[in-house]
């Protein structure tokens, strides 16, 4: 019943009377007007100074990977098909043209294999072929031999032939001399007319001998030539058949290539270097232009952080300018930032397939990007102990210092960007 009374009393006043002021609030101590008055000249002269005397560098965040100078080589495959052997393993050292993969790409019907059918029907003709040849070879030694056999039996009896007209030449010019002798015997009345007779007959027959041994020279002589001939033209004719052979043997070979690289294929190392990285095994099927393994260089390697500046920052950036580089794999909040001192700047933006073939690059933003190097001092490190090194596709950000100027210049910045935007034409002259 008490609560249903209506109360004398404002509830507002009843109110306040609880929450006013029972004391006086009163201030222990107070900084006179005058040190306030210091402190803020004091702040505003630093200011001042620190616009005028201090200076500030723009920079930017810059994506980049790490490259080796010469590159890592990429080995891809030419075409579809099943890995069949593997001939390395990681970190085996190859030189240029060593074996990697074997790369099966042969066709299976229901008859069997065609390119191993091929193969073996190729190899047939060619073995067949090399036995022709075989023969050939024999049978020109043989041919060969037994015409210089013949040549030097001829050659021989021919010599003999030619010692008997020699000697009946010289019979002959002796019996001449006789014959003039008896003829001036007869003159002197020495001899009958009868045996002058006898010895121009015996003169006439020492001369008739000498021209059929004579003949019998010419003809042994026509036949040998005929014999060397005969020779060189057989051998020729050998020669002719044995090369008709070899040639259609390499015609079979190139054949027997086609279908071997149509069956498999070996692919092999592009340069000397280490193996860096395997990315099939055998059996594994693999895609044309799939990645098969990588190659590192090993000689002459230098390592370079490559970057993609954009085109609003390279006014600002030369050669020879120092950057800070933060890897991704070692977190600067434990390692640091290494240093790095920009080595080359293109003169044109790169293309968007260049900068797409790198892993840093699917990463930028649309626009022009031009590439620099950065030379790399610290290749190596190590932590607790453990070597660390950089390595190629190494993913890296760094900070590129761009134009510096006092501070009271980029206070201002703000107004020169109005007056740019709201000056007129500018006149060429």
């Amino acid at each position: 019943m008490e609560n249903n009374k209506k109360s004398i009393f404002r509830t507002d006043a009843i109110d306040y009377q609880r929450q006013k002021w029972v004391g006086k609030a009163l201030l222990l101590s107070k900084i006179p007007a005058v040190v306030i008055t210091g402190l803020c000249f004091l702040f505003v002269i630093t200011l001042a100074l620190a616009m005028i005397f201090f200076d500030y560098s723009r920079r930017i965040d810059v994506e980049g990977e790490i490259i080796t100078l010469p590159h890592s080589v990429n080995i891809y495959s030419p075409q579809q098909g099943y890995i069949i052997n593997r001939f390395v393993q990681v970190g085996d050292k190859v030189k240029k043209g060593e074996a990697l993969y074997e790369l099966d790409v042969s066709r299976t019907t229901s008859s069997g294999n065609v390119s191993n059918a091929a193969i073996g029907a190729v190899q047939a003709q060619i073995e067949n072929l090399q036995q022709v040849i075989t023969r050939l070879k024999a049978n020109k030694a043989s041919t060969l031999q037994n015409l210089q056999a013949q040549i030097d039996e001829y050659a021989a009896a021919h010599k003999e032939t030619q010692k008997l007209v020699t000697s009946v030449r010289e019979g002959v010019r002796k019996m001449n001399q006789s014959l003039n002798d008896y003829e001036q015997h007869l003159k002197k009345g020495l001899i009958t007319q009868d045996q002058l007779n006898y010895q121009r007959a015996q003169a006439l027959s020492q001369q008739s001998a000498w021209q059929g041994l004579n003949n019998q020279s010419i003809q042994e002589s026509v036949q040998l030539s005929q014999l060397r001939s005969d020779k060189l033209t057989r051998a020729a004719d050998f020669d002719n058949q044995i090369t008709q052979s070899e040639s259609q043997v390499n015609d079979l070979e190139r054949q027997l290539a086609e279908y071997k690289a149509s069956s498999s294929i070996i692919i092999s190392s592009r340069t000397d270097g280490i193996v860096e990285s395997l990315s099939v095994t055998p059996g594994q099927m693999v895609e044309a232009s799939a990645s098969l393994a990588q190659i590192k260089p090993t000689e002459n390697v230098r390592y370079y952080l490559q970057l993609w500046l954009p085109d609003n920052s390279v006014p600002y950036v030369k050669k020879g300018d120092g950057i800070n580089i933060r890897y991704n794999a070692f977190p600067s909040d434990k390692f640091g930032q290494f240093p790095g001192k920009i080595d080359s700047i293109s003169l044109i933006p790169a293309t968007p397939q260049e900068i797409t073939s790198y892993s840093s690059g699917t990463q930028l933003a649309k626009g022009s990007y031009y590439k620099a190097l950065v030379s790399i001092s610290a290749t190596e490190f190590s932590d607790k102990g453990k070597k660390l090194q950089i390595s190629s596709g190494l993913q890296a950000k760094a900070i590129v210092f761009l134009e510096k100027k006092p501070l009271y210049q980029w206070a201002v910045a703000p107004i020169n960007k109005i007056k740019n935007s709201v000056s007129g034409y500018v006149d060429e002259n």
